[in-house]
């Protein structure tokens, strides 16, 4: 009877220790089951951010430096002997209200512009540089086909901060600074372009086609008559708010 009784307490001690080690079981595989499906959910979170990144986006506006050369003429009214003049230009940029397919780029850009005459007499030859240096300030839009290409469009305006001659050849050199009175301070017109996205830097083409007569003084349009401002423009562009 006693032995009976001995068989039971140890029967129900076996009894609560399989209970004991099977819910300590069901209570672990309950917790690595919940570590397995929060690392899941992050690892899924993890990825779709990697997926979402706002600075690879076409959308972000574009912002920086930029500079490049100039090639520069007059429009005038009358044919003249008059050359293409190389200069040059440099300033900043950004953009507004930038998406996907569009933006608004303002810059400010100091830009030499002019012309150059070339004069032969026999065996004598003689080069006259006539140079006008501005603060321009393009408003453009900007159509972005894609991440590669933009197309550039809009008006400028431009403040003149100084005018100079300066002759070379063979009947000797000269260069004279010019009283600014002789010019129209401001210049307008119309700009087109096109620019190539390589990352954080573009490379682009424009036309700056003026509208304004240059020349003030009588002076000054004895010399120069109704000419305006043409210049094209081979520039880069260095992005500086990010990847694009």
């Amino acid at each position: 009877m006693k032995r009976k009784k001995k068989m039971k307490i140890g029967l129900t001690r076996i009894a609560a220790i399989c209970v004991v080690l099977a819910g300590s079981t069901l209570f672990a595989f309950g917790q690595r089951t919940q570590t397995e499906t929060t690392t899941e959910t992050t690892v899924q979170t993890t990825t779709d951010d990697d997926q979402y990144n706002p600075s690879t986006n076409s959308g972000t506006a574009r912002a920086g430096i930029k500079g490049g050369v100039n090639l520069t003429n007059l429009i005038i009214d009358e044919p003249h002997d008059r050359h293409t003049k190389f200069g040059f230009h440099v300033g900043v940029y950004g953009q507004l209200f930038a998406n996907e397919g569009f933006a608004i780029q303002p810059e400010v850009n100091y830009s030499t512009k002019g012309s150059e005459v070339s004069a032969n007499f026999g065996i004598i030859d003689h080069e006259t540089k006539f140079n006008l240096h501005y603060i321009d300030v393009p408003i453009l839009a900007v159509f972005k086909l894609g991440d590669a290409v933009e197309i550039h469009a809009g008006p400028y305006w431009a403040y003149l901060v100084g005018a100079n001659i300066d002759t070379d050849g063979d009947l000797g050199d000269d260069f004279r600074e010019l009283d600014r009175d002789n010019f129209e301070k401001w210049d307008y017109g119309l700009v087109g372009g096109i620019g190539f996205n390589f990352n954080n830097v573009q490379l682009g083409a424009r036309y700056n086609y003026g509208l304004n007569d240059i020349a003030r003084s009588t002076g000054a349009k004895r010399m120069l008559g109704s000419s305006k401002n043409s210049v094209g423009q081979l520039y880069l562009a260095f992005n500086l708010a990010g990847n694009r």
